[in-house]
């Protein structure tokens, strides 16, 4: 025991004497720990342990006031307090000790009460009744002067009863019914003596019943609450009040209604009826109708109880109320004649409205619409003689309207619709600028096109649009209403302003769900609006309109689709110029779908590949369609390449782009041959390159799993790099040219187209054009059947690459040249005289003939005259010609020898 004492000395001095709050809490659960080791019935004699207990109390107090511990801090405290105190008792203790201990031992009781913890609120409660009884017990036996003792004994009976009241709280809280009744039994029998106490204890008794009600312990929560109303009956001065007793009793009858209406119908109308004589108060009347109608009393009983209502003059929201719960319970005659006896009884009251309305949404609930009607009919009438209806009961009296209109438009009863419709209309005055009055008008529009009334439905909507210009749904159904009177500028105009209103949030429309996308949503219901009626230039401007403002990816191209298939239907019987024109048109919509599908491919993958595929197949067939229009040919088969990329690279995929780009790259080098502008072809011409490389690239791919060895790629990739080269001045020309002559099956024919481009403006490089055609001469003569036309042209363009007309002076190295492609024209001519070109023989013997001559006037004689020989050598292979030119030729070549001669002779006499 000594080293317990000095433990809680040193944890008590720790505690007292902290500077701050920090880490009491670690403290006082070390004191609370200690303390509960100590034995119940221990004593310890230390003066200094009952005067750490008392300034631990006060301790606890100080705290308490200012909130910095919790309240289970603060009952561990007391508990420890309270323990010392009681251990250190002396034998024979006190008044002054035994008060104290009542005094901690109740405070700590109820402070454990609080904290939910009623076990050990029990032990110090026991403790508080036992020094109570013992503290009477003495000031009894004091005698008999009442000075000394009466007021003494008050006091110890006050706070007796309102320790046994603790304990019958925690009874209740640990479901001891017996021991609480016990204890407030005991409570009861002490009021005679502390009269003062009656409020106290009923109301005591009270919370115990609303505790056991909201449980569902009816049997419990009745007896707490008949005892709660029976102690405020034993002393009226003391009582809590009729008020409160009346509350009681309200809440004894509905606890009896809850718990079996039909077996304790008696006990709760007896329960209500004393709490409405006790205080009346509207809730009591409500609730003894509601305890008459859940019993199944007869309608007699249920009438005296709606006519006691009524004479109490109660507000019409409690008779309304009261209509509603005879209709929840099914008491439909009686309801209705309430009500009509309530419309009596507040005829003259600005409220009545909302009765008015109970009565025509109970009548439209029971299919009473004929009734319903009327009853709206003369709540119009009054509206505007005199019987106005509050703003609120007319709000009110619209929703129903609108909701009865729309539930018959759904059903497709338009009339109906409408006239319900019309009815909302009667409310609102001319002239007025009600957003709600627009969204009506709209509405009474939609009906007027169901019944085919456009010129009504046209003045509807008109009306809405002079309230609420800028609203979408508005013109939304003038855009409709257009379309129905085939009047395209009208529609036309109405869809720019949707559009135009599509950039701001649009706001909810009656029954309608607005999504993000709303309009959108709207522009896709205006095109299928057009295509119903076949306006079909509409439907492509509500398309456009919708792929401008759709947000969504997958309804862009969905509209995207029909916009290409209705551009190609228009295609088909048209003027070239409005063909080019539904082509550039088409150009436009492939490349939104381009962007858009990149979108959609990013995010969902296989989605995004069929769209792009089946674009591209658009744009591959548009391309076949510009063959007079090399510009739209290029960008429709780049627009097919491009969104190829886009689907699964798999080899007809694969294909697909090496054609592409292959014709992207001819219509390129087309557009380039008949431009005038050099930045333009310069441009041109390096995109050119950049997609035959791509194309070489892709080319690879697809060699790399076999490929027909007629397949003609490698050929044209490189003559078309060729032509972009050569009229670009690469110097990279040249290899391009060698990787052609690398071919494993090298045509003479593009050789020749070689050549061609290598002298083709802007290009010049006649070096590589007579390597080309050398080349393909060669290869023309190892043919078993030589083309003789195809050799003459060959040699023809050699000639005259080497030895160009006009020219005033002749290298002999050019003439040695010259001299073998005439001797390779010889061999050929020999070899079949019949063959070859007339006329290119003719062209042959003319040139070597003039290379003579020029040779003459340049003092060349030798050289002279062996070409003036070699003419005269093709004029044997000539056939009808030969003839004409052979007299004619002879004559002159025999005057060239005589001046060849004489020029011999003059120049060895000169020597």
């Amino acid at each position: 025991m000594e080293q317990f004492a000095v433990d809680v000395k040193k944890l008590s001095e720790k505690l007292l004497h902290r500077q701050s709050d920090s880490h009491s809490d670690e403290v006082i659960e070390s004191l609370f720990k200690e303390i509960l080791t100590l034995d119940g019935a221990a004593k310890l004699q230390d003066s200094q342990l009952e005067e750490i207990a008392i300034q631990l109390w006060n301790w606890a107090v100080t705290k308490r006031v200012g909130s910095t511990i919790t309240e289970e801090q603060k009952a561990k405290v007391r508990h420890v307090a309270c323990r010392l105190l009681y251990s250190c008792e002396p034998e024979n203790p006190s008044e002054n000790i035994v008060r104290k201990q009542i005094l901690m031992a109740s405070k700590t009781g109820r402070t454990w009460l609080d904290c939910k913890q009623p076990k050990l609120a029990d032990v110090f409660l026991s403790m508080a009744v036992n020094s109570l009884e013992t503290l009477y017990s003495r000031l009894t036996s004091h005698g008999d002067c009442a000075e000394d003792i009466n007021t003494p004994k008050g006091d110890i009976e006050k706070d007796l009863l309102r320790v046994l009241s603790y304990q019958a709280e925690s009874a209740v809280s640990q479901e001891q019914h017996q021991e609480a009744v016990s204890c407030i039994q005991r409570c009861k029998e002490m009021l005679l003596r502390v009269p003062k106490e009656t409020g106290y204890l009923s109301l005591i008794c009270y919370n115990f019943g609303v505790d056991t009600c909201s449980q569902g312990k009816h049997e419990e929560s009745t007896f707490w609450l008949s005892q709660s109303y029976d102690i405020g009956k034993m002393n009226v001065k003391y009582s809590p009040g009729s008020e409160m007793q009346a509350k009681v009793l309200r809440l004894l009858a509905t606890v009896y209604l809850e718990w079996d209406c039909q077996k304790y119908l008696e006990k709760a109308i007896h329960a209500v009826s004393l709490a409405n004589k006790e205080h009346m108060q509207l809730s009591g009347l409500y609730l003894k109708i509601r305890i008459l109608v859940k019993s199944s009393s007869p309608d007699d009983a249920v009438k005296s109880g709606l006519s006691e209502l009524l004479d109490c003059e109660v507000p019409l929201e409690v008779c309304l109320s009261t209509v509603k719960l005879l209709v929840d319970e099914n008491r439909e005659a009686l309801a209705f004649d309430f009500l009509k006896r309530v419309c009596q009884h507040f005829e003259s009251s600005p409220e009545l409205g909302s009765a008015l309305l109970m009565h025509i949404e109970l009548l439209l609930q029971r299919d009473k619409e004929l009734l319903a009607k009327q009853k709206i009919e003369d709540a119009i009438n009054g509206h505007y003689t005199g019987k106005q209806l509050t703003p609120q009961t007319q709000s009110s009296l619209h929703i129903l309207l609108w909701d009865r209109a729309f539930k018959n438009f759904e059903a497709k009863n338009y009339s109906e619709a409408l006239q319900w419709y019309n009815y909302s209309l009667s409310f609102y005055k001319a002239g007025e600028l009600d957003p709600n009055l627009a969204k009506l008008q709209r509405n009474r529009s939609s009906c007027f096109l169901q019944l085919q009334q456009l010129d009504k439905a046209k003045e509807a909507v008109e009306e809405a649009a002079r309230i609420d210009p800028n609203n979408i749904f508005t013109q939304f159904n003038i855009y409709k209403i257009a379309v129905l009177m085939n009047n395209a500028e009208k529609a036309a105009v109405a869809l720019r302003e949707i559009g135009a209103l599509a950039q701001t949030p649009v706001t909810s429309e009656d029954r309608l769900l607005v999504t993000e996308n709303a309009a959108a949503n709207l522009l896709s219901l205006a095109v299928q609006i057009a295509l119903e009626h076949e306006q079909q230039e509409t439907a492509i401007k509500a398309l456009e309109s919708l792929c401008e403002h759709s947000q969504d990816v997958a309804q862009i191209l969905t509209a995207l689709r029909c916009l290409v298939r209705l551009v190609l239907s228009t295609m088909e019987n048209t003027s070239e110029e409005n063909r080019n024109a539904n082509l550039d048109t088409l150009l436009s919509y492939l490349r939104t779908a381009l962007q858009k599908a990149s979108q959609i491919s990013h995010n969902q993958g296989g989605q995004g590949a069929e769209e792009a595929n089946w674009f591209r197949r658009i744009a591959w067939n548009s391309a076949l369609q510009c063959e007079h229009s090399p510009m739209r040919m290029r960008d429709f088969f780049l627009l097919s390449f491009q969104l190829s990329q886009l689907c699964v690279p798999d080899r007809a995929v694969l294909m697909g782009q090496k054609t592409c780009l292959l014709m992207a790259a001819a219509a390129s080098l087309e557009i380039c041959r008949s431009s005038d502008h050099t930045e333009q072809q310069t441009e041109l011409l390096t995109q050119t390159l950049e997609h035959i490389q791509l194309c070489k690239e892709i080319w690879t791919t697809i060699k790399a799993s076999g490929t027909s060895p007629k397949d003609k790629t490698d050929t044209l990739l490189l003559l078309y790099e060729f032509e972009a080269r050569a009229k670009l001045n690469d110097a990279k020309l040249e290899s391009v040219l060698e990787s052609i002559l690398e071919l494993d099956h090298i045509e003479t024919k593009l050789l020749e187209m070689i050549a061609v481009l290598a002298m083709e403006p802007p290009a010049h490089f006649p070096v590589l054009c007579k390597k080309a055609l050398r080349i393909a001469l060669s290869l023309h003569r190892k043919q078993p059947q030589a083309d003789l036309t195809r050799c003459s042209n060959c040699l023809h363009s050699l000639i005259q690459l080497t030895l160009p007309s006009g020219v005033s002076e002749v290298q002999p190295c050019v003439l040695e040249e010259v001299w073998s492609y005439y001797e390779q024209a010889l061999s050929i001519i020999a070899s079949a005289p019949e063959d070859f070109p007339e006329l290119e023989i003719l062209w042959l013997l003319t040139r070597a003939w003039n290379t003579g001559i020029l040779l003459y006037s340049l003092a060349q004689y030798p050289e002279a005259e062996r070409w003036c020989g070699l003419g005269m050598s093709f004029l044997r292979h000539l056939g009808s010609l030969q003839d004409s030119y052979q007299t004619q030729m002879a004559g002159l070549y025999s005057e060239v020898l005589d001046r060849l001669d004489k020029a011999k002779k003059n120049l060895i006499i000169e020597e």
